[in-house]
């Protein structure tokens, strides 16, 4: 049974199409996991599912009184909730159940006959609902998402980005909607809690749609994969890996296709052309028809382009070995340290990546170095040749209105129009998506334009706080390119081992050595 159904569905921002026509169903008990390049679409189509979006044209059809669960990993929460209370509003309406119940009690036990029959009523829904299970249900899914360390009596308001994602993510679990609906579910999660989430998912009975770039974690818990490329989108059954091969064959078979079509459309036009005005003139005619008639096959057009990443260094600046940055006995944090008494130090060309649980500190270790933050104890220090160059994780704009062809231009007054272009499609941002506010666009496309701002500042140390978060697979590779070509030092906080694996000279574990 179809849960939900999109017809005939038209979006595009200014110039910049989406979808054209596209059709898709969301079938009952469905693990649906959605792909494309950065820009495709992917967030846009969970928004037009949600109604946040309203698309330019086609249908949007829900069955009935169907409950929608979305991830928003930016949604406004009461700060001085505590995680516990957070998590237990997911049971909002079975706590007042609860509520009604004990008061049908009382006025039981004060004579009222008939309330008793009704408290016997609530406590069968309650039952039902698996009510006293609940405070095991918040433990399984709190411990599963790394929740349980932090202690459930912290307020929301004392934890980091990454934390408050998975309190909102566990929560949404919880509800257990008819369908969720999750972009990028993995993000803030480390491996041990990318598997648990996997084996989650996959034993769920209710529907999803999961956009996400983390392949393994779709090949773990996809039954079908939503497919938005070339305007369109597709639906294939099976494993993400098994997509892939259909993919590649079903292209292969259409090149092929269009190819002949393209071969035949030429030859009977060089006939006419030939024929149209001699003996054969009525012949041609009717080539000319056939060719008005011919349903012709559309050219696969390559929206996705691989990025070129390049991080210049100042001029006259020597990339010896000697130490670039110096921490000692460094404490980190807001009002009270997330981090305390680290010391460590970075040489020049080398590439330092920093692990950790997340709410450990590591972004709030990097924002603290990038300057944004006082240190709260201890000291650092960059060396006098050290010219730091930050990438901050967070997709935060001082005017979101603002086009990437505008923010460029305003940090680099000097580079004219054509030239500011230029690098923009150099880091894989199409002409389309340089004129449209930074805001609407996806997070891929967000994360290109910080990397643009970063290549067009000559640092030698670069401190990058999970770079590769939204990136699709073309562009973390180029990413990993320019990072292995950079001859300065570098400073990574990420949770993707397969990134950095290859190039990184060291590791540093926060979880291991404090």
């Amino acid at each position: 049974m179809s849960l939900l159904e999109i017809r005939d569905l038209t979006h595009a921002y200014g110039d910049n199409l989406l979808y054209r026509n596209a059709a898709l169903t969301l079938n009952k008990g469905e693990h649906m996991g959605v792909v494309g390049p950065n820009g495709a679409g992917k967030s846009t189509l969970l928004k037009i599912c949600t109604g946040q979006t309203v698309p330019d044209a086609g249908q949007i059809i829900w069955q009935p009184k169907i409950s929608l669960g979305c991830l928003d990993q930016y949604a406004e929460i009461d700060k001085s909730l505590t995680m516990e209370a957070f998590l237990r509003s997911a049971f909002a309406d079975a706590y007042r159940l609860e509520a009604e119940m004990l008061a049908l009690y009382e006025q039981a036990a004060e004579g009222d006959s008939a309330a008793l029959g009704r408290a016997a009523r609530c406590q069968e829904r309650l039952d039902a609902r698996g009510f006293y299970s609940i405070d095991t249900l918040i433990e399984q899914t709190a411990s599963g998402l790394g929740l349980t360390a932090l202690g459930m009596d912290r307020p929301i308001g004392k934890m980091s980005g990454g934390q408050r994602a998975r309190v909102i993510l566990a929560k949404l679990l919880l509800e257990k909607p008819d369908v969720l609906l999750l972009d990028e579910p993995t993000n803030f999660l480390d491996q041990e809690h990318i598997a648990w989430l996997s084996g989650y998912l996959a034993g769920l009975d209710n529907a999803f749609m999961a956009v996400s770039h983390d392949y393994a974690f779709l090949d773990a818990i996809s039954g079908c994969i939503c497919d938005i490329d070339n305007y369109t989108i597709g639906k294939y059954y099976g494993t993400y890996s098994e997509f892939l091969k259909k993919k590649t064959l079903l292209r292969k078979d259409y090149l092929r296709q269009y190819a002949a079509q393209q071969r035949e459309i030429r030859k009977t036009e060089e006939f006419i052309r030939r024929n149209i005005a001699g003996r054969k003139s009525k012949m041609a005619k009717g080539r000319r028809k056939q060719l008005e008639r011919m349903d012709r096959m559309e050219a696969l057009e390559q929206k996705e382009i691989r990025p070129r990443f390049r991080f210049p260094t100042p001029p006259l600046i020597h990339m010896g070995n000697a130490e670039q940055l110096s921490v000692r006995d460094l404490s980190a944090g807001y009002q009270y340290p997330l981090l305390s008494h680290i010391s460590f130090s970075v040489k020049g060309g080398q590439k330092t990546v920093i692990t950790g649980f997340n709410g450990i500190g590591k972004t709030t270790l990097l924002k603290t170095l990038a300057g944004q933050l006082p240190a709260l104890h201890g000291s650092y220090r960059f060396s006098e040749q050290a010219v730091p160059g930050y990438f901050e994780q967070d997709l935060v704009w001082p005017d979101g209105r603002k086009t990437p062809l505008q923010i460029v231009s305003d940090e680099n007054p000097r580079m004219t129009v054509k030239e500011v272009r230029k690098v923009l499609a150099r880091c894989g941002i199409t002409a389309a998506h340089a004129m449209q506010e930074v805001s609407s666009l996806s997070g891929g496309e967000q994360a290109k334009v910080k990397l643009c701002l970063l290549t067009l500042r000559p640092c030698s140390f670069l401190l990058l706080d999970e770079p590769t978060n939204h990136l699709d697979v073309q562009a973390k590779e180029a990413l990993k390119e320019a990072l292995t070509e950079f001859p300065g030092a570098v400073l990574l906080v990420s949770h993707e081992k397969e990134f950095y694996k290859d190039w990184a000279d060291r590791v540093l574990s926060l979880e291991r050595n404090h």
